[in-house]
């Protein structure tokens, strides 16, 4: 919730809960702060933050609220955490995925369940991949063979590169996930404050007449591109989507005002009455006992599951 502030600051910001596993309705408050925050003008983009009001911040929101961040700063206005109003939970996992040390506090980030908080304002493929790679799938919160945990962060790099090539955010990209033991399960987020895939892809004169949803869905297809000659790739993410089958979990893509999720009901696209200028990729896998592995590996494992 975002209101006017009398005092030094223009606004105060107070974050709203957003439990394990937010529901639309969490996340609608979410994008509602960060679409009003982008109404503001320069002059007047000074803001508190305020967790009063908050309970649970859970990884998603932790993303977005650092990139807001950022965004309110390189619009030349300021961001004052009020770090008192912390709740205890909130603060030591803020601690533990490096949030408040990015933002100032002298507390140093230390190994838990938490997928630590990342950011970067230009496209590092190597930093990336070993933050896919050894803070993410590589922790051992799933059994997933060295090959396959490769070939599925590498999908997932590309949603990164995919952010830093076409959304055109003057922020970058920011990431943060959380491994949650009681619900077995595994997120990750990756956000960016751009102008969104369906604006992206329409940016092509031939993909002018197409609506938000029919631009989020050419943007799923292999070998697509807004980037005049550059290679063919799109989103793709096959194995990616493959993998979250298997493992009943879950992809999910807010963008604009459309969505797209990948889950045990398949390839579902939305016009969810969300409207986020950027884009955010959920990606929930459940934590279960299974081994994974690739399909040229099945040699190599007595029960290959995949």
């Amino acid at each position: 919730m975002l209101v006017p502030d009398s005092g030094k600051h223009q606004y105060i910001l107070y974050p709203p809960d957003v439990s394990e596993e937010p529901t639309i309705y969490q996340l609608r408050h979410l994008f509602s702060d960060i679409e009003a925050i982008a109404q503001i003008p320069d002059a007047m983009l000074d803001i508190r933050v305020n967790f009063h009001y908050c309970i649970f911040l859970n990884h998603t929101a932790v993303a977005c609220l650092g990139g807001l961040a950022r965004l309110v700063e390189s619009r030349g206005g300021q961001v004052i955490f009020d770090w008192e109003t912390l709740p205890g939970a909130i603060q030591a996992n803020l601690a533990q995925n490096g949030f408040l040390f990015e933002f100032g506090c002298d507390q140093f980030p230390w190994d838990g369940n938490s997928v630590p908080y990342w950011s970067g304002c230009k496209h590092d493929a190597t930093l990336i991949g070993e933050y896919l790679q050894y803070k993410w799938l590589g922790k051992g919160w799933m059994s997933v063979s060295k090959a396959l945990r490769e070939a599925i962060t590498g999908q997932v790099s590309e949603i990164y590169l995919n952010a830093y090539e076409h959304s055109q955010s003057e922020v970058g990209v920011f990431s943060c996930g959380q491994h949650y033991p009681t619900l077995e399960t595994l997120h990750l987020t990756v956000v960016d404050f751009g102008i969104g895939i369906p604006s992206s892809v329409r940016s092509l004169p031939k993909n002018a007449p197409l609506n938000s949803l029919e631009s989020l869905s050419w943007a799923f297809q292999s070998g697509t591109t807004t980037i005049q000659g550059a290679v063919s790739r799109g989103l793709g993410l096959n194995l990616l989507q493959e993998f979250i089958t298997r493992n009943h979990g879950s992809l999910t893509v807010f963008s604009n005002d459309s969505c797209v999720t990948v889950d045990d009901n398949g390839v579902r696209y939305e016009d969810r009455s969300i409207i986020f200028c950027g884009t955010l990729f959920n990606i929930a896998l459940r934590c279960d006992e299974r081994y994974y592995c690739l399909a040229s590996e099945m040699a190599l494992s007595e029960e290959p599951l995949f």
